[in-house]
């Protein structure tokens, strides 16, 4: 199963290592879904751990942010999106999950982001809260 996943979801998963992204990160880790990401995504990642306020806050950010980026750029499936979409108006660096999904026919876009969980479904594509993507998960 190909799935999209938010920033916010990593940063989540680094922050604690309870909780539904972190359960998403080590499905991950033990290739029983398969992560899709663009070099945008990445690079929003690593732009994001790497602000000095979450660093200085979460000691699991600095020690395990270049790791995270290390296993997405050699682990995760990277794809290099094609279309600009303008699906998320109030903010369009959201677009770029919808786009990442699209391109690489993704199953489902994980994230806690009110924009893109408005949308619901884009294209068959359904955008769903880590908690409802791991009980999907349990389920399945």
């Amino acid at each position: 199963m190909r799935v999209v996943l938010d920033a916010n979801i990593f940063i989540s998963a680094l922050i604690s290592s309870q909780g539904n992204p972190a359960k998403i990160l080590e499905k991950w880790q033990k290739r029983e879904l398969e992560i899709v990401v663009s070099p945008t995504i990445v690079a929003e990642i690593e732009r994001v751990t790497g602000y000095e306020r979450l660093q200085k806050k979460y000691r699991r950010i600095r020690e395990e942010r270049e790791g995270l980026i290390d296993d997405l750029r050699n682990f995760a499936t990277m794809v290099d999106p094609q279309q600009n979409l303008s699906v998320v108006q109030a903010d369009d660096s959201d677009n770029r999950y919808i786009e990442c999904a699209i391109e690489s026919g993704a199953s489902y876009i994980v994230t806690g982001d009110p924009h893109l969980l408005d949308i619901n479904d884009f294209q068959g594509i359904p955008i769903l809260t880590p908690a409802v993507f791991v009980a999907l998960l349990e389920n399945t």
